[in-house]
Order: structure tokens, then sequence, then C-alpha cells
């Protein structure tokens, strides 16, 4: 199966909530869980990841620290403007390694990926890698 959000396959991260220099968002689609993406505080926080092409999902899986309450959404529109929740997930919190989420969707067609963390167990939370397998 191929996974569709690294960057080396196309995918873009083209909208992010807040950024940190020294830990961008591209930090999540880069396939590594050593790099990551830091909130800078304050619920809900969001990231939107674009396709190359329309895509069909079957599982998303998300290496993140402190989220406690995700929602995913598809959009199909070019703008990116429509989303549509596709999963809604509650992550059991980790202290001292990162939190490992497979979230099977079976998505027909998404040529972008909404993630809204709408709560944390801390003020900041980190997103180190989302992987979709298409």
């Amino acid at each position: 199966m191929l996974d569709a959000a690294l960057s080396s396959y196309g995918a873009q991260i083209v909208l992010v909530s807040s950024s940190d220099e020294n830990h961008p968002p591209e930090n999540i689609i880069d396939g590594k869980t050593e790099t990551f993406w830091v909130s800078t505080g304050m619920f809900p926080q969001e990231f939107i990841i674009r396709f190359p092409d329309n895509m069909k999902i079957f599982t998303i899986s998300i290496h993140s620290y402190n989220i406690k309450n995700l929602r995913i959404e598809k959009g199909t529109s070019e703008d990116a403007d429509k989303f549509e929740a596709i999963a809604e997930t509650e992550f059991e919190h980790t202290e001292s390694s990162l939190q490992n989420n497979d979230i099977n969707v079976n998505v027909s067609n998404a040529t972008h990926l909404r993630f809204l963390i709408l709560s944390g167990y801390d003020h900041f939370v980190s997103v180190h890698k989302v992987s979709v397998q298409s």
C-alpha cells in the first residue's frame, strides 16, 4: 500500500493553525517520527494535508504527543473549502512515548484531509508523522 501523506509523494500542508519556526508543519509529512510540528497552545488546532490526486483512503496513522480528542474530515474540492467528518476519536494519554493510533476510514475519494485537534492532555501537542494508506 502507498503512503499518500508523504511530501516525497507530492502531499502538501496547505493550512496550519499555528507554527513554530523550529518545528514547522512540513515535518508532519516528511516520513520521520524524529521531527514534528508543535502547536502554540489553545484549542482547537488544525492542519490540512492536500494530495496530488483524488485518493481512496483506507487507514490513517498518527504519531503524536498529548492529543486527547481528534476529528478528521475529508474534502473533495480543489479549494479545500468544504469538509465532511469521517472520524472522531479520543487518544489514550502516554507519559513517555508517542501516541501511535491507526484509524480505519475507508473513504472513496478525498483531495484533502483536515485534522482538528479539539483538546489535549496539555497546553501543547505535537504531531510527528501522519501516514495515509491508499
